[in-house]
């Protein structure tokens, strides 16, 4: 039988000293039925002791499939949703339990781009107000200051100064995302949030959005969280990807290792699902049997035993922590 292999260091995924954002052991839990009349009903275990960090400047993907966590992950982070255990310690600061004013100076520098740019503009505001919002709400600059700066920010993300003054519906899905994302550099953060930016949009639109992060992260210095389902969009853009599976993450390590040297079974099922452009070179499938499990009833051991294709005996009972097997790239894997 196959034995582990290398070290396991608990917190070592988050001793990175130069990190902006520091992820420890989060767990976000939600409570469904009970009350009066329900009895104790059921813990949804949407994020279960996730441990990561973001290195300033870089861009860390996140992805798995759709009900793994990894939004509920970015809104706990951003404190859209209180976390259950664990820390977030952003630019050297536990975050975590702050109350909400002492988290308002943090608010200006984590912003959040969502994934329905539709719903997430108000359709009673013009684009104008949208983008000014932020700096409305922090007190920032006259308003002939504010102006300019929508102006600004409108032509810095491919839009005419022009539309300052139309409305959300009438702008194309592509456009709406570049306001989303104008609102979203008003207050020059350092770490943005993107959460599935792409996934509403069209392929050929997709590219351009995709670009168009690229293009201000290097202008900007920013720093991106980025948060998808599709690991070809995750890999192009990000420098680091971490894969969730049922609220944990699995595997985590550079762009370019996970895309050819995947460790993790559920990992290899993810590449070997993404399309490759040469009709002459084949890629073997692999099908993953049964159906995820209910994040109410994980399974024991490793989460992922059900539907592993080399799950051993153990995996059902005992739980794998992450381990490094290679130069920053870690694995939650018995047998990897």
């Amino acid at each position: 039988m196959a034995t582990p292999m290398t070290e396991t260091r608990p917190g070592a995924v988050t001793d990175d000293e130069k990190a902006i954002l520091r992820v420890k052991n989060l767990k976000k839990y939600f409570q469904v039925g009970g009350g009066f009349l329900g009895g104790d009903g059921l813990t949804i275990r949407a994020v279960d002791d996730v441990s990561f960090f973001v290195r300033p400047g870089e861009t860390f993907g996140l992805v798995g499939e759709s009900g793994c966590g990894k939004t509920t992950l970015g809104q706990t982070i951003i404190r859209l949703y209180d976390p259950t255990a664990g820390q977030v310690i952003f630019d050297g600061t536990d975050i975590s339990r702050l109350a909400p004013r002492q988290m308002r100076p943090y608010r200006r520098d984590i912003q959040m781009i969502f994934q329905d740019p539709s719903a997430s503009l108000d359709p009673r505001m013009t684009v104008s107000s949208v983008i000014a919002e932020p700096l409305n709400v922090f007190g920032i600059g006259s308003k002939s200051e504010r102006r300019e700066r929508v102006q600004e920010l409108l032509r810095v993300v491919g839009l005419n100064a022009y539309f300052a003054n139309r409305y959300p519906h009438e702008f194309s899905g592509g456009q709406r995302q570049r306001i989303g994302i104008a609102r979203a550099l008003a207050l020059n953060p350092k770490l943005v949030i993107c959460d599935e930016p792409v996934s509403a949009l069209d392929v050929s639109i997709q590219a351009q959005v995709l670009n168009l992060l690229k293009s201000l992260q290097d202008q900007f210095a920013l720093t991106y969280l980025f948060i998808a389902h599709n690991l070809a969009v995750v890999a192009h853009i990000s420098d680091r990807v971490g894969v969730m599976y049922l609220g944990k993450l699995v595997e985590i390590g550079e762009a370019r290792e996970i895309t050819e040297r995947p460790r993790h079974p559920y990992t290899q099922a993810l590449i070997s699902a993404v399309p490759v452009p040469d009709p002459q070179r084949g890629r073997g499938r692999i099908i993953l049997q049964g159906d995820v499990p209910s994040p109410a009833k994980p399974p024991s051991g490793c989460r992922f035993n059900p539907r592993c294709p080399i799950a051993r005996p153990n995996c059902s009972v005992d739980e794998p922590e992450l381990r490094l097997v290679s130069p920053d790239h870690w694995v939650a894997c018995h047998y990897a």
